[in-house]
């Protein structure tokens, strides 16, 4: 286990505020992004061998508009994490049997333990949003979600666990560019569902059960904290940079590895290469391509 020692980590100061920000003047240009994001990734790493090393439980509730880049934030922070402490929940709609279930329950089971962070790609935070607007849930089972929700939470920081909830804010009209675009994009086509669409129509309802939701639930032991997003650059690195803010770690040493030399072969002898089934090597006629584009280059 690593050892935990009293050099605190270098971090940029983050204050709290409820000014919002100015609207960006313009992108965050992608060498100074990928510089910074470099930088925020190496702490991420060191905030999790803290994690792991104290046994701190973290849960980060990531909710917001559709197309808002929630889940390319948490691609970049979990991408160089241990995947064994850390882990991405992303539920698809209740079973029947879920449906017949206290409400929390099957988040309940995704909660983090010991030296866990585990980042919910929405939450139970769908009964005050998409369930709300789309009248998936009754009136009932929404007002009693709302009263219930602060008291699980408060029940959950009590016992420990850290508890962050980020809210991310887009504009209708960078909404709208970001599904056309992946109208167009066959790897990102699966994002646009039915549902999502929808919310271009019920877009102020969605901001009312927004405001309702914010009314209720923003509480000081677990804040909403609000991320801008026309700007993805900017928002990936303005949360992982908050989120650093708010665990209390510590660098941790880690344990002193000597790699050994190779011992040099004994009796071992491998068996005959043919005796085995190859996955084939495409890459040889990629390799080949450009030099027959470079050959009719110099014909021309």
């Amino acid at each position: 286990m690593p050892k935990s020692t009293s050099k605190k980590t270098a971090k940029i100061a983050v204050e709290s505020t409820t000014e919002p920000p100015a609207p960006p003047t313009k992108r965050v240009p992608k060498k100074l992004y990928e510089a910074e994001l470099k930088r925020l990734q190496v702490e991420l790493v060191e905030m999790q061998q803290w994690v792991i090393a104290t046994g701190t439980r973290v849960v980060v509730i990531f909710e917001g508009r559709d197309a808002a880049g929630k889940g390319g934030a948490i691609k970049r922070i979990v991408q160089y994490l241990n995947p064994r402490h850390a882990r991405v929940v992303a539920l698809p709609q209740p079973t029947e049997r879920e449906k017949g279930q206290w409400y929390f329950q099957r988040y309940i089971s995704h909660l983090p333990t010991s030296g866990e962070i585990v980042l919910m790609d929405r939450s139970w935070y769908n009964r005050a949003g998409v369930e709300r607007v789309m009248g998936y849930s009754t009136d009932e089972q929404y007002r009693r979600f709302l009263h219930q929700v602060p008291v699980l939470e408060r029940m959950l920081v009590e016992d420990g666990i850290v508890v962050i909830k980020y809210w991310f804010s887009v504009s209708d009209e960078v909404q709208q560019e970001r599904f056309a675009s992946r109208l167009k994009d066959p790897m990102r086509r699966w994002k646009l569902s039915p549902t999502d669409l929808e919310s271009i129509n019920r877009w102020e309802d969605y901001s009312r059960a927004k405001d309702a939701m914010f009314v209720a639930t923003d509480l000081p032991e677990a804040p909403w904290w609000t991320i801008e997003s026309d700007d993805k650059r900017a928002s990936r690195l303005n949360v992982i940079s908050h989120l650093l803010s708010q665990i209390p770690y510590h660098r941790t040493d880690p344990e002193d590895v000597t790699i050994p030399e190779r011992p040099a072969a004994t009796d071992y002898e491998r068996p005959p290469r043919e005796q085995h089934q190859y996955v084939p090597d495409i890459t040889a006629a990629l390799h080949e391509a450009p030099s027959t584009t470079k050959a009719k280059k110099k014909g021309r």
